[in-house]
């Protein structure tokens, strides 16, 4: 059963200098208990589509499409409904919980603070909940009376993650939830997150610059470049063998362990992401891709299935590539 479907998301801020298109017809799916990784580098619309998720942009952004959840639109809800399904059906794990968090209250306060806004829990219900989603995201119950600066990094994203559980919503959106943490911290969170979603059934989209992040934590990733989604498709398809010029180079950006030359001299991309005030014609990576055609600087290009498999009806995995096209035609 689908749990979240985005129709043609497009995301507009405004400015004193003119509107600056962050998000540009995104449409994307998520079934129950399904992880959607969604990839792009810094300014490539991905946190700005997780905002626009719960409506949480600033009051003069314009948003258009349909941003259905369970078949409710978000953009259309009244502000009552919107504060009712905050927490409650859908709750977002921000990026950086040391900013997220309230520096003043105490810890177990503020994890309770979604139960007795909902009415849910209070007194000494809400301190039994809390002690639960404490030990629930591996956090001794006693860290209820500390505060934020008492914590590590890794323990402070923990707790954000507590709060997000806390009224079993059915959806959770993590906006590079693991950014800051060394990289032992980094996989007990993302175990911690994989196993959450397992033994819950909750839908997760997770956002990340970091594609082997997502691969090793999410069902299907979605690759964002300049506002659009670029590819799409299963984890192993798009991180092992993408067919979109940016999807590779994000792939092949990290160093492999145990292989000196890709630790020399990792493979990256040159240059930087357009201005989305200012983005080029026709596809909008031409200007970096290193197989760009002549037509990549006028024609217009769209998400083309790429077939994996004989007999395959569905367009698991698609990229918005001429070559995907031409190669498509050829056969």
């Amino acid at each position: 059963m689908t749990l979240l479907e985005l129709r043609d998301v497009a995301v507009t801020y405004r400015s004193a200098a003119g509107d600056v298109p962050a998000v540009r017809g995104v449409s994307l799916a998520l079934a129950e208990g399904e992880a959607l990784g969604v990839a792009g580098e810094s300014g490539s619309g991905k946190s700005t589509l997780a905002m626009s998720l719960l409506r949480l942009l600033p009051r003069d952004t314009l948003v258009s499409g349909e941003i259905l959840l369970d078949g409710e639109d978000v953009l259309t809800m009244s502000w009552g409904r919107l504060r009712a399904v905050r927490w409650a059906s859908a709750s977002l794990v921000f990026q950086g919980a040391q900013h997220a968090l309230n520096p003043v209250r105490g810890i177990g306060d503020q994890i309770a603070e979604p139960l007795r806004v909902h009415g849910m829990a209070t007194g000494a219900a809400a301190r039994r909940r809390t002690a639960e989603l404490l030990e629930q995201v591996g956090l001794p119950a006693w860290r209820a009376r500390g505060y934020p600066h008492e914590l590590s990094g890794g323990q402070r994203q923990r707790v954000m993650i507590a709060m997000a559980l806390a009224c079993s919503p059915r959806l959770i959106v993590a906006d590079e939830p693991t950014t800051a943490l060394d990289v032992m911290i980094q996989a007990q969170v993302l175990s911690l997150i994989r196993s959450l979603v397992a033994e819950h059934g909750i839908g997760l989209v997770m956002i990340s610059h970091d594609l082997s992040v997502l691969a090793a934590t999410c069902d299907r990733l979605a690759v964002m470049y300049a506002g659009r989604v670029v590819e799409s498709g299963p984890s192993h398809e798009v991180f092992g063998d993408a067919r979109h010029p940016y999807g590779r180079a994000l792939a092949e950006a990290f160093p492999t362990v145990g292989d000196p030359a890709s630790r020399m001299a990792p493979r990256g991309l040159g240059g930087d992401p357009p201005d989305p005030a200012h983005l080029p014609a026709g596809c909008s990576f031409h200007p970096r891709c290193p197989v760009s055609l002549v037509s990549c600087a006028s024609e217009p290009v769209e998400l083309w299935p790429v077939d994996r498999a004989e007999g395959r009806t569905e367009a698991a995995h698609t990229a918005a590539c001429v070559h995907v096209r031409v190669d498509r035609e050829a056969r």
